[in-house]
């Protein structure tokens, strides 16, 4: 015989309670899954620098999405494009004009428009600098590098960075991609160009010194020519200064003795010309006396006669 047990009421309240509270859990957890889904397929964040790109299976939609936080279609895609001041770096070669082999290397700075950066991803894409900016930068570099000699690049990078910029932007202008600046940083050249070049500028220093010395000895020439003259023409203007003093002492000296030979010739008289006859007279009779006829007059000895008489 078999009795009925009942079980107690306490025990049968349980169960029932535990199924409900890990049925509540079950669904609180899958409403946070799906939440999380819905936040992570409902929801983009596009950071600040950056343009977003609205595909929709593939699409692009004719619209961008600014910097912040957007809903969006779960099938939809957001793809963002850097509108911020981007460089690179790259490496190349070229040829002058004189067909000398060229290794150079330099950097970029480029930025792309937030109004074209759709236009941009449909026809090119996320890789739009190597696939249109670079091969056009090196196109260009290339292009005016051959106009240019070997020895002139040397010295003409600004102008070479400058003219690559403007082609470059040019270019680059109807993709709304802006060349901010290209920068040519260093230019390499073969050795064998380099070693010939050094010889050359060894020569020309070279000949520039020498050029400097022979004009240096041809100053000093002229310079010692120029002292010579202006001390021969000093001396010779001395000479001249004195000759004209001699001159000029002796015509006052002429000058002073004619005027006094006037004046003695104008106080001469007859009676004076005797007084100092007789002055000077020694008392001796001259021995000749001749007269200023024009026959000759005996020539009487007068002292003869007085040495006779004494005799």
């Amino acid at each position: 015989m078999e009795y009925y047990n009942p079980k107690p009421i306490h025990e049968t309240s349980r169960k029932p309670s535990r199924k409900s509270n890990t049925k509540l859990i079950v669904i609180a957890a899958l409403i946070v899954v799906i939440a999380v889904l819905v936040i992570s397929t409902c929801t983009v964040q596009v950071n600040t620098g950056y343009t977003g790109i609205v595909t929709t299976f593939g699409k692009v939609e004719d619209r961008t999405l600014e910097a912040g936080f957007h809903f969006k279609s779960p099938f939809q895609k957001i793809i963002t494009m850097d509108n911020r001041e981007q460089k690179t770096v790259f490496n190349t070669q070229a040829f002058s004009s004189d067909i000398q082999q060229v290794e150079i290397s330099g950097s970029i700075n480029y930025a792309i428009n937030k109004s074209t950066a759709m236009t941009l991803f449909k026809e090119v894409g996320t890789d739009y600098f190597n696939k249109l900016v670079n091969p056009r930068m090196m196109e260009n570099t290339k292009a005016v590098f051959s106009k240019y000699t070997a020895e002139n690049l040397v010295s003409s990078r600004e102008v070479l960075s400058t003219q690559i910029q403007e082609s470059l932007s040019f270019e680059m202008q109807s993709y709304g991609i802006n060349i901010i600046s290209v920068s040519i940083e260093n230019i390499d050249f073969t050795d064998a160009f380099t070693d010939a070049v050094e010889a050359k500028q060894v020569a020309a220093q070279k000949k520039l010194q020498a050029e400097i010395e022979q004009e240096q000895k041809t100053m000093e020439t002229q310079q010692q020519a120029e002292r010579q003259r202006i001390q021969a023409e000093a001396e010779a203007a001395v000479a001249k200064i004195d000759a004209d003093a001699a001159a000029y002492a002796i015509e006052v000296k002429s000058e002073a003795e004619a005027a006094a030979n006037k004046l003695i010739a104008e106080s001469l008289t007859e009676e004076l010309i005797q007084f100092n006859e007789i002055q000077q007279w020694n008392g001796e009779l001259p021995t000749y006396v001749s007269g200023g006829a024009a026959e000759a007059l005996p020539i009487i000895d007068l002292n003869a006669e007085d040495n006779t008489d004494a005799e």
